[in-house]
This record gives structure tokens, sequence and C-alpha cells, in this order.
């Protein structure tokens, strides 16, 4: 939403910064909202560390049944600190702040084997290109190079920035097909990525799911 590419959703996401200390403060927070953990697995530091998600259903009044869905590790991205470092932070007139992932983290723990998060990753690099067109920097233009998943923009922005494009073109094949105006190459080209992105996705979450059902199994056991 504040990149511009608002989706109906139910939930919110945090990545943290799992320590004692951070963990401590989260379990405060989610006190105060009347949280409660949903599913498998157990808020603990091991699990988080490990790349799972951990799910709380809010119970307060002002947050009634929001879902919230914390994690230390994200598939695809860089370590917390250097996430951190290169956030974005919103300033709003009430007077508060909300830091969120930079536009590239954010596109990059987009990429998924959800059918619906890629839309998302190219509504982002859509909004990009059309807000930043008229003031483009170096890291813009590498993005919208690397990430441009629309053919036509992908075409437009090789035709803008011919020298950029070529310095890039060894690490995209969509981009090559771009510089030669290939649009039905750069249609296949952009599948392969996805396809890509999708079985390494599933590769990082196949053993995670599989403890995920242990712990089910465990727990009802033990019920």
């Amino acid at each position: 939403m504040l990149y511009g590419a608002a989706e109906f959703s139910r939930d919110a996401d945090f990545a943290i910064l799992a320590s004692p200390v951070n963990l401590e403060r989260l379990r405060a927070a989610m006190d105060s909202l009347r949280a409660e953990v949903i599913a498998v697995p157990p808020f603990e530091a091991r699990y988080l560390e490990r790349g799972h998600a951990v799910h709380f259903r809010c119970g307060h009044p002002d947050a009634f049944n929001l879902r919230i869905d914390v994690m230390a590790r994200l598939r695809g991205v860089d370590p917390f600190d250097a996430l951190w470092a290169r956030r974005t932070t919103w300033s709003f007139p009430e007077g508060f702040e909300i830091d969120s992932l930079s536009l590239p983290d954010l596109v990059a723990s987009k990429k998924t084997q959800r059918d619906k998060d890629w839309p998302m990753v190219r509504r982002l690099v859509e909004v990009s290109y059309d807000q930043g067109f008229s003031s483009p920097t170096p890291a813009r233009i590498t993005f919208w190079l690397r990430e441009l998943r629309t053919p036509g923009l992908l075409i437009d922005c090789t035709r803008w920035f011919p020298d950029d494009a070529s310095r890039l073109a060894n690490e995209r094949a969509a981009l090559q097909a771009a510089l030669s105006g290939d649009i039905e190459g750069i249609r296949e080209e952009l599948a392969a990525e996805e396809t890509r992105e999708r079985a390494l996705d599933r590769a990082y979450w196949d053993p995670l799911r599989a403890e995920l059902e242990r712990l089910r199994h465990r727990r009802g056991g033990s019920g």
C-alpha cells in the first residue's frame, strides 16, 4: 500500500531481529494486542531462526481478528541487519513513522510459489517506473532493468537507458530480448524467471513444511 500497489489482505507481516531483548518486546506487544499464537510453530527463537513464520491472531477490539505473521528470515533476501540498513521510513502527519522493507527487498520477498504474489511483483515495479521516471537515479534504473515484468515497459526502459541496459544484459535474458525488441522472447524469459523462483521457493519451504507436519502430529498426540 505504501508503495502504491495495494492488495486486499487480512494480515500484517513483520520481519524482525530475533534477539532475546527484541523477542521480549514483541511478546509484550502481542500481549497488549491480546494476540495468541495460532497453528504451529510456537513462538520460539529457534523456529524463527530456521526460517519459520509464527502466526498470531489478535483479540483486542481495535485489531480484532487481525492476523500477524512474524518472520526473522525471508527466502531470497539478505539478513535482517542488511534489510534494516536499506529500510524505507515513512513519516505521517499524525506524528508517527513506519519502517518498511526497501522496494527492491519487498519485490525479492514476493517471488514465491504463490500465484497471488507475481501480479503484485509486476505492479510494484510498474508503479516505481511510472512514479520515478521523471527523476531517475542509477539505483532506480538498475532496479527497473532487473525487475520490470511488463514487456512493453521493459523495452521502453532499455530505449531510454541503453548504456545501463547493455551493462546489465548478461544478468538477465529477458533484458537481452528487450534490447532487440523481441516481445515474445521477453514473455518466454519472464515465464522462465518465474518458474525458477517458484522452484527455489518450494525447495526452501519443503523441509520447513515437513517440520511443521511433525509438530502438528506431536501436538495432536499430546492432546
